[in-house]
């Protein structure tokens, strides 16, 4: 057998179409080459060491990358899009799973993008957003998180729970790193102080709701039968072990 087979590669587009990541930054491109799963990466899906620390995911799409990029930079919407990406370079485009008691199969291949209005942004190369806070009228700036800052997040919640095991601020934590400003003001305290006493929960909901909305993502949603709204497409164990 050759030793020298080739394995074949994919161009992946990127919802954000790079415009968050600076020039100098290969995700500006938009796009992202990865290669077809082999047994080697099935047999990371299956490692229990990952599997329990929660890591097993970003382990595979960090084997399949084959773009020379720092895998933290990512930005979550990116990361779906290269998840969906490898479930159908890994098994195939058919994804099939339940939803309420009825069995739908969706064809992963014609999953679109969202749209993603860049006038949002900024400035372009810079991963921070103009929103005003609807009941406060406070002007923000935000940034879509990156698989960095969800690593920086896990480790702060770790930290507090040592602190105290009853105290569990996550939607908070994470406020603290989605606003990057507050009326013009950057300073990293003043941001915190904001979150903690004077984000009204009403202001925090619509932001959330905000962001969601708009940022770059896939749109891993479907009609079911009989439904006129669109349902969320469950992404269980079965996305990547089709025979569980």
């Amino acid at each position: 057998m050759d030793q020298n087979v080739t394995i074949p590669t994919e161009t992946i587009d990127l919802p954000s179409k790079g415009l968050i990541y600076p020039s100098d930054n290969p995700l500006s491109s938009g796009k992202i080459e990865m290669k077809y799963m082999t047994a080697k990466e099935e047999d990371i899906l299956t490692n229990q060491n990952y599997i329990q620390k929660g890591i097993v995911l970003d382990k595979l799409l960090q084997a399949l990358i084959v773009s020379k990029i720092n895998y933290s930079d990512l930005i979550v919407g990116d990361k779906n899009a290269i998840m969906v990406a490898a479930r159908v370079l890994g098994y195939g485009k058919d994804y099939e799973f339940e939803y309420n008691g009825q069995n739908y199969t969706v064809d992963l291949s014609k999953i679109d993008n969202k749209p993603f209005d860049e006038s949002k942004l900024v400035s372009k190369g810079v991963n921070e957003f103009h929103y005003t806070l609807p009941s406060s009228n406070i002007n923000i700036t935000y940034k879509i998180l990156t698989h960095g800052d969800e690593q920086k997040i896990q480790i702060e919640l770790d930290g507090l729970k040592k602190i105290s095991k009853n105290n569990s601020p996550e939607l908070s934590t994470r406020l603290k790193y989605i606003i990057t400003s507050v009326n013009g003001d950057r300073d990293t305290k003043t941001i915190r102080q904001f979150v903690d006493t004077a984000l009204l929960a009403r202001d925090s909901r619509e932001l959330r709701k905000h962001i969601k909305n708009t940022q770059p993502d896939v749109d891993l949603t479907f009609f079911p039968d009989g439904n006129s709204d669109r349902i969320e497409i469950p992404v269980g164990l079965k996305f990547f072990w089709p025979d569980f």
